[in-house]
This record gives structure tokens, sequence and C-alpha cells, in this order.
């Protein structure tokens, strides 16, 4: 409880101090090359998320050159509650599921902060359970559809507090980066502003995207 407290603290601290600079537009054209999937992290402000989701599209916008760049926003209520995690995860394999069959050519990124990565997490079949606000997976992006995510960035990912991390299938797509001392990812962590510092980490989450593309 105590850790869900600090996480809801260091989201609205963040929020409070950051929501008054604009974000990049998030685009929303039914077929492009690649589709940037973002769960923001608990209470992040923000069109995709102020801290993660808007400076990493912002960059993979720069660094994949050639091809067209659309976003979604995981609809789900990023708070505290005990199924917020879980609303997220079904969320995001519904709209990846549906865009596939309208778009069948199209790619994905998926972006996830903190909560976010929880989202994520559960959508690619590695479950947040026990995880600070975590969930029992409900959806996983189905087989047919596992070549169509390009990669998997995670920042701030909750599960690694528990000894867990991204194996299988989309271990070798995943960037995966837990600042130190972030009591979020971290065991032991005691650093909460290391948790907001993820925005620094936007360039080389791109960069790794932009090169599985």
């Amino acid at each position: 409880m105590r850790i869900r407290l600090c996480l809801a603290a260091l989201s609205l601290a963040g929020g409070a101090g950051l929501a008054t600079v604009s974000a990049p537009t998030a685009t929303a054209a039914p077929c492009t090359d690649v589709e940037v999937v973002s769960a923001r992290g608990t209470f992040e402000p923000g069109t995709l998320g102020f801290i993660v989701g808007d400076p990493v599209y912002s960059e993979l916008q720069r660094k994949i050159t050639g091809k067209t760049l659309s976003s979604y926003s995981v609809n789900y209520p990023a708070n505290l509650s005990l199924t917020s995690a879980a609303q997220g995860n079904r969320d995001l394999v519904n709209h990846v599921t549906s865009q596939a069959a309208t778009c069948p050519n199209q790619r994905f990124i998926l972006v996830g902060y903190s909560q976010g990565a929880n989202v994520v997490d559960n959508s690619i079949g590695i479950s947040s359970a026990g995880a600070v606000v975590g969930s029992p997976i409900v959806a996983s992006i189905p087989a047919a559809l596992e070549p169509k995510v390009s990669a998997v960035l995670l920042f701030g990912n909750p599960i690694r507090a528990i000894g867990k991390s991204v194996t299988g299938t989309y271990q070798s797509r995943t960037f995966d980066i837990c600042a130190e001392g972030d009591p979020v990812c971290e065991s032991g962590g005691g650093d909460t502003g290391a948790h907001l510092s993820y925005r620094d980490d936007a360039d080389e989450a791109a960069t790794f995207a932009a090169g599985k593309v």
C-alpha cells in the first residue's frame, strides 16, 4: 500500500508540475505504416502520456523516416483501482486486433510507462499480478498478430520489482528500462524522483524501436 500511495503521489506531482507544457499531436490516420500504441502511467497527463508517451512519439517521428506513423492512447482509467490495469489490457488487445484487421500491413510499437507497462506486459502474455497496480492477464495479443509488433518499449516497469521481466517471443524486441533507485521497478529503491525521469530516455528507446521497424 505504501508503494501504491507513493506511485499516486509521484504521478500527481508529475502532472501538477508538467501539464502546462504542450504535447505533440497524436494523429489518427486509419492505415499508416506504423502505429504507436501507448499506455500512460497512473494519473499521468498528456496526449499519450507526458513523461513517456509524448516524448517517445516525437522521437519516433524523427527517427522513423520514409514511413507514416499514427498513434493510439490506450483507453483505461490509469488510477489505483484493482481493475484499472486489466481494463487497459483488454482495450490494448482489442484495439490491436481490430486495427490489424482494418490495416493488415500496419506494424505496431507498444509503449508502456509505470502502470501502463503492466498493461503492455499483460497484453503480450506476461502477467503483472502481484506488482504495483498490476492485474492478472485478461487478454493477450493473438499469436497470429505477434509478428506485427515491431517493438515493445517499457519504462518503470513494476514487474521488475517482483523479479520478473519480458521473456519469450517478445524478449528480443523489448526495451525495458528501470532508472536507478526507482521504487516502482526496483525492489528497495528509494529515489522517488527517478520514476519521473524517463523523458530523458525517449531518444534511446526510439532509436531501439526504429531499428526494429
